[in-house]
């Protein structure tokens, strides 16, 4: 059962994916994206038990700490979380509609779980980097106070970080908006 998700980053796309075959090695955990972002930086996304990812993410950040850049686990995270991460959260836009735009992905993870458990709103998508200059950004939807709601957790929960570039609220978006 996937209880927590882990991420490494590193700054070698060759040495990203070794490290990424480290980690699935490392223990019974699951590759929910392994992929190249902007700059040609390398991020993979694990999830599993809470230990089995600690165990893989220390395996995969050590696997060349030259070239390591970054690692985080998220324990506890929310159940909608997961298929917001592969864009296969089957959530209609309806409602108001909210965004969040991080500088980076491990960010954008901590924001969508952080407003998926902050009331009733639904995710819809975390967009990760990828073709962004290395930014992230979170959809998600619901009555418009619940969006609000979300939005100004995610923005306490990230403040002190200085994480968030900017967030958006549509109350009530066009139907024919495509993102």
């Amino acid at each position: 059962m996937k209880h927590a998700l882990g991420l490494i980053e590193y700054k070698s796309i060759a040495r990203g994916v070794m490290a990424a075959d480290a980690m699935l090695k490392a223990g019974n955990v699951e590759l929910i994206q392994a992929t190249v972002l902007c700059p040609g930086k390398f991020i993979a996304l694990i999830a599993g038990a809470v230990g089995a990812v600690e165990v893989a993410v220390e395996r995969g950040f050590s696997f060349d700490p030259a070239f390591a850049i970054a690692k985080f686990i998220l324990p506890n995270v929310h159940p909608a979380v997961f298929p917001a991460l592969t864009a296969t959260n089957p959530v209609e836009l309806k409602g108001s509609f909210g965004i969040i735009e991080t500088i980076d992905a491990a960010s954008a993870v901590v924001a969508g779980d952080t407003a998926a458990k902050s009331g009733r709103v639904e995710l819809i998508e975390i967009r990760l980097a990828r073709g962004m200059g290395g930014k992230a950004v979170v959809f998600l939807c619901g009555e418009l106070a619940a969006v609000e709601a979300a939005v100004k957790s995610v923005q306490d929960r990230l403040r002190d970080e200085g994480v968030i570039i900017a967030t958006s609220i549509i109350s009530s978006p066009h139907p024919d908006l495509a993102f």
